[in-house]
């Protein structure tokens, strides 16, 4: 049974197809530098077996979870799993045969290693009855499998070395086919690139690797610079799945794109220097004593109940051998996460909210963080709350340190109907300041109000409240001793006004 790709055309303009059944058998290495067209020429091929074998990708920049977006792949974040979570996620995908791309980008490159490894480890692992045809494309390979020791340390290097080997080596058997992408052979691990028997070398410029990449096509030396040459978006392919001589390929146009910044050039602003500087420089004391914040947020965790259903109810890729036979196998055994010595049975999500605003330095730490530390906690007690997002969980938790639940229930709903609308993040000071003044309790002061607001800057606290002011939601008086007196319209019954320093 064949099974073409069409990937793009070759020099005479004709079609070029890679018989999917022969590199399911024989694998694929692909080599360019950066920018070269690697990832495209990965993206073309994922499309184009789409829906015909299961698909995982091991992405190691988050460029292909796009493919969800048309093709209905399953996006496993790295970030938001323990180890042993992505391990039972790796079987459930060759159980239920889901297209799935793991998603790495959030990680440090070490962590990126050791979960690859971790899934790689996993898939390979898999019970006999789930050894079903699969592409495992890994990009930036040299990555996953280096050919000399880095930074990393030497368990990660062993573990992503066997994971690696594993899936060249001993993967075919196994149903899995290794597609591994990566900028130079040189960097690459021998074992690893040696397994495959398809090749797809794209432009790059150093000798010793046009060398090693003219030995894998059969070209002589000066055949090589044709290396040199190649445009973006080209290709030189060899090998049983593609053809018996080196041919040149033009990748076709693909219809899905990458999440990143846009690379053409666009105007520079229009200020002068002066004015420019003044931009970088107008309050940078004050910006500089913020607590600094991290690079890049981190990512909410997908709840596993979510990714459970996303693999069950992915389509199962059909099969391309020719014919097969059925049978019904039970499921894998996953090991479940044990409760913790301080779990209580009786806990439930408002529980656990009351208890992560409890912690101290709980509202300087990102909101992404936070709801990672709820997911696991509730996992380990047995609580549900696959029901609760990000956005969700931050409402939870700016009631939960404004001192929501300090009233009792005819002025809690009184308070939740004035909230109603509030923005997130003013939700928690503003909160506080409408308990103190139903309770008939002194307003926070500027110290209390930098804390619940989760920042160290005083600016930062009287900005808010202008902001406050300005819509309408509180009343502030200057005072002649240089206090200010908060007043908050609106609520019933208590005295609403106190002093903050």
């Amino acid at each position: 049974m064949s099974a073409p790709i069409d990937i793009g055309r070759d020099a005479s303009g004709q079609s070029l197809a890679i018989d999917l059944e022969e590199l399911l058998a024989t694998r694929l290495l692909v080599q360019g530098n950066s920018g070269s067209g690697k990832s495209h020429l990965l993206r073309r091929l994922l499309e184009e077996c789409a829906g015909t074998v299961q698909q995982v990708v091991i992405d190691p920049e988050g460029d292909f979870v796009t493919l969800a977006d048309h093709f209905g792949h399953v996006v496993i974040d790295g970030a938001a799993y323990a180890p042993r979570e992505i391990e039972a996620l790796a079987l459930r995908v060759r159980q239920h045969r889901a297209s799935v791309v793991l998603a790495l980008d959030e990680l440090e490159v070490e962590q990126q290693i050791r979960c690859a490894a971790l899934f790689l480890t996993a898939l390979f692992d898999a019970p006999r009855e789930h050894w079903y045809p699969a592409l495992v494309v890994v990009d930036e390979a040299q990555m996953f499998a280096p050919a000399v020791a880095g930074e990393i340390s030497d368990d990660t290097r062993r573990l992503t070395l066997s994971a690696m080997t594993n899936l060249m080596c001993r993967g075919r058997k196994r149903g899995l086919a290794g597609i591994v992408a990566t900028q130079r052979l040189a960097k690459l691990a021998k074992n690893v690139a040696a397994e495959a028997s398809n090749f797809l070398m794209g432009r790059t410029f150093l000798d010793i690797d046009m060398q090693r990449a003219a030995d894998l096509l059969g070209m002589d030396r000066r055949q090589a610079e044709r290396i040199r040459d190649l445009q973006r978006g080209q290709f030189l392919g060899l090998g049983p799945a593609i053809s018996r001589r080196p041919v040149a390929v033009h990748v076709g146009p693909v219809r899905t794109a990458a999440r990143r910044a846009a690379q053409m050039l666009v105007p520079l602003p229009d200020a002068a220097g002066e004015a420019m500087e003044a931009l970088l420089t107008d309050r940078l004391a004050e910006a500089a004593s913020e607590p600094a914040l991290p690079l890049r947020p981190a990512p909410s965790p997908r709840p596993a109940a979510e990714i459970e259903r996303a693999l069950s109810a992915a389509p199962a890729a059909p099969l391309v051998a020719p014919s097969e036979t059925r049978v019904d196998v039970p499921a894998p055994k996953v090991e479940v996460l044990p409760q913790s010595a301080d779990s209580d049975g009786d806990a439930t999500v408002d529980d656990v909210v009351r208890m992560l605003a409890a912690e101290d330095g709980a509202t300087f730490t990102p909101a992404a963080q936070l709801f990672r530390d709820f997911a696991i906690r509730c996992r380990q007690r047995g609580i549900a709350s696959a029901h609760i997002d990000i956005a969700r969980f931050r409402r939870l938790f700016a009631c939960a340190v404004g001192g929501l639940d300090r009233l009792d229930a005819p002025a809690r709903a009184s308070v939740e109907q004035m909230i109603d609308g509030i923005a997130d993040d003013v939700l928690a000071p503003y909160l506080a300041m409408l308990v103190a003044a139903s309770l008939g309790e002194p307003m926070p002061d500027e110290d209390a109000l930098a804390r619940i607001y989760g920042s160290a800057s005083p600016s930062r606290v009287r900005r808010m409240l202008d902001h406050l002011e300005r819509s309408g939601l509180i009343v502030v008086r200057e005072e002649f001793g240089g206090e200010r007196r908060i007043t908050v319209p609106g609520v019933p019954g208590r005295a609403a006004a106190a002093k903050v320093a």
